[in-house]
């Protein structure tokens, strides 16, 4: 099959958008953002034996590719309308690709979001989607706006998806339950829109809890407080890995999560989980914000818990 050809049957299975003036075909897209309203843009690549298994199903490979950006919109608060997709291939393979789009659309089909362009090319087989979305001036969520006496909150649960990929390095059977958080996380959308007005600060989990919410306070120039027996934990992670130690450690250091970790005030509390309840999706708070800076990890005994690691380096060394 042609590039064109390929080309044209992805753009005639995307979603169809008023605000989109000229889409797929041409030079560039001609989108309409909403008046009165900021644009949120995001972008990741997905390379893989880095960021998926090399034997990840092209479904998952699409689905991931779309929802890590869809996250980092959910992080700020924004609704997502729009995305392009990079494509490198080491040869042409019209199912693959065709299978890799089949889980894109499906993911952009349930947020609503048109893709509107991009690009292929031979080579490593890589990936790179952009998202693109809006919210209104002065309501998105920062990294920078954390403060003393805030509550930390994480949406979901932590450690599925890093004890997925421990098992896959291991050779071991990977649990469906994990695996399928690995392969296709849940862009936390609803909650992240719902949490405009109500939360001071807000990051995607990625790199890991730890990692993550280090950025959040450097930027807003504060230390906080972790309950690390308050990390919330599926079903399935208690099944695949009963030491609590162990446990630990993947749910604090673990990426690939993509579950929110935010800041709020303790009077909106109630808020908070109603909102949570709203988007379909547990919220728990596991710490507080405080002056100073780092994070003090302890346990249900209020015992000091040190971390193995802090989270994934993406160019650290093996």
């Amino acid at each position: 099959m042609a590039e064109f050809d390929l080309i044209d049957r992805i753009r005639r299975r995307a979603v169809v958008r008023d605000d989109v003036a000229l889409g797929i075909g041409d030079d560039a897209a001609l989108l309409r953002p909403p008046p009165g309203r900021e644009l949120a843009v995001a972008t990741d690549a997905l390379n893989a034996g880095v960021h998926f298994p090399a034997d990840t199903a092209p479904e998952a490979i699409g689905w991931k590719a779309l929802a890590v950006n869809l996250s980092d919109l959910a992080a700020m608060g924004a609704t997502p309308a729009w995305c392009t997709l990079s494509l490198s291939l080491p040869e042409p393979d019209p199912a693959w690709v065709e299978a890799l789009a089949e889980g894109l659309l499906a993911l952009a089909a349930r947020h609503g979001v048109s893709l509107v362009g991009g690009d292929t090319t031979r080579g490593p087989l890589s990936l790179c989607v952009t998202a693109i979305g809006h919210v209104a001036p002065g309501r998105a969520l920062r990294r920078d706006g954390a403060r003393d006496g805030d509550d930390i909150w994480v949406s979901g649960t932590l450690g599925d998806a890093a004890a997925a990929l421990q098992a896959w390095e291991r050779s071991a059977p990977v649990p469906e339950a994990l695996r399928e958080r690995l392969e296709r996380p849940s862009p936390r959308i609803a909650l992240g829109a719902a949490l405009a007005g109500r939360a001071h600060a807000a990051i995607d989990v990625s790199d890991g809890l730890l990692a993550d919410l280090g950025h959040v306070l450097r930027a807003s120039g504060v230390g906080a407080e972790l309950a690390v027996d308050a990390l919330p934990a599926s079903d399935a992670l208690r099944a695949a890995v009963p030491v609590p130690q162990a446990r630990r450690a993947l749910q604090a250091g673990g990426g690939d999560d993509y579950e929110l970790c935010f800041t709020a005030p303790a009077g909106v509390r109630a808020g908070i989980e109603a909102a949570a309840r709203e988007a379909g999706v547990a919220a728990t708070r596991i710490g507080r914000i405080v002056a100073g800076e780092g994070i003090a990890c302890r346990d249900a005994d209020g015992a000091p818990w040190q971390p193995p690691g802090a989270g994934y380096e993406h160019f650290g060394r093996g």
